[in-house]
């Protein structure tokens, strides 16, 4: 199982003990406010179990973030395939985090190391993210992560209804930028 530390956080394999946390998390509106509506504590689960799935037979996915001092579990941040039906193909890096997590600059520190771990260990040429037009704190977090973006690359989400969260931006980050 990879493990990846970085100065304040380690990304590492689910527990049991994130499933509580990682429930009350996506049960909160404002966590959920650009993916869509609150998960119930089984969905929640399920998640957490794809995602330790895609760890162990792929060597990347969504890592359980916590925090090194404490060990608190604070969200995910990772990597994962562009899910099929999207207008493209590729790896994208993607975070979630708990509320009192957000405004520390975790976000951003977690998801350069997992570009690292992309670019360096996995070989990938590019990196994207994606997210609705709307949220621009994700969008900010992908330009500290020295992402770029194009307006011309913009699209409607095809597995989102019509609404505020069905326009999607991209970003994107080649290994040799």
């Amino acid at each position: 199982m990879i493990e990846i530390r970085t100065e304040r956080l380690v990304l590492r394999g689910w527990r049991d003990s994130d499933l509580a946390p990682w429930a009350a998390m996506n049960a909160d509106p404002q966590v959920r406010e650009f993916l869509g509506p609150p998960l119930t504590a089984e969905e929640s689960a399920a998640s957490a179990r794809r995602f330790q799935a895609d760890l162990d037979a792929k060597g990347y996915g969504f890592w359980a973030v916590e925090v090194r001092d404490t060990g608190e579990f604070v969200g995910f941040v990772g990597l994962d395939d562009v899910d099929e039906g999207m207008p493209l193909t590729g790896v994208e890096v993607g975070w979630r985090l708990a509320r009192p997590a957000w405004g520390h600059g975790y976000a951003t520190e977690g998801a350069h190391a997992a570009l690292r771990h992309g670019f360096d260990d996995l070989g990938l040429p590019e990196i994207v993210a994606i997210t609705a037009a709307g949220n621009v704190r994700s969008q900010a977090v992908m330009r500290r992560l020295g992402m770029t973006t194009d307006s011309g690359e913009d699209f409607d989400d095809p597995e989102v209804e019509s609404g505020p969260l069905r326009r999607s931006v991209l970003y994107r980050r080649r290994a040799d930028s």
